[in-house]
């Protein structure tokens, strides 16, 4: 199976269709993938899973790369607090998200494009709706191109 490389967001029927990468947390929020599945619990197709041991190994940088290379928003879930099997990552992916919260803001990209949640095994229809939220605010949004560009302007420059 070949990686998506094509620069144009996909469309249904002349709408935007938004690419969104979901960091999920092995034991928790990916089971409630899994079990949505499972239960055939219908959620929108818009989302590109990446299983992660625990949400607070989801470095910032990550969400980042994955909007520079042409994600429109970044799903990151995990356990909710106090039921991390690594005790305290949880709270650590928190932190973390509250700090990239400014920073997306200081490098002008909109704050619904990364979204952050708590879905346990357990939570299959949650999953559905958080996916289906997710879509939703970045299809509201529209394509990102902001990190895209600056980095092809980046580019450009240097070659000449």
């Amino acid at each position: 199976m070949m990686a998506d490389t094509n620069p144009v967001p996909s469309t249904v029927s002349g709408d935007f269709e938004p690419r969104i990468v979901a960091f999920l947390c092995n034991w928790c929020s990916y089971a409630g993938a899994d079990l949505a599945g499972i239960s055939r619990i219908q959620y929108p197709p818009s989302i590109r899973v990446v299983r992660v041991p625990c949400s607070g190994r989801v470095d910032p940088f990550y969400i980042l790369k994955a909007l520079q290379q042409g994600a429109d928003g970044v799903l990151v879930s995990g356990c909710h607090p106090g039921d991390c099997h690594y005790l305290t990552g949880n709270y650590v992916a928190r932190r973390r998200f509250a700090v990239l919260h400014d920073l997306l803001g200081f490098f002008g990209i909109e704050p619904g494009r990364v979204s952050f949640s708590w879905v346990s095994a357990a939570e299959g229809e949650r999953f559905a709706e958080v996916v289906r939220e997710v879509t939703e605010r970045v299809r509201a949004l529209g394509p990102s191109n902001r990190l895209a560009d600056a980095r092809l302007t980046e580019k450009a420059e240097r070659a000449g």
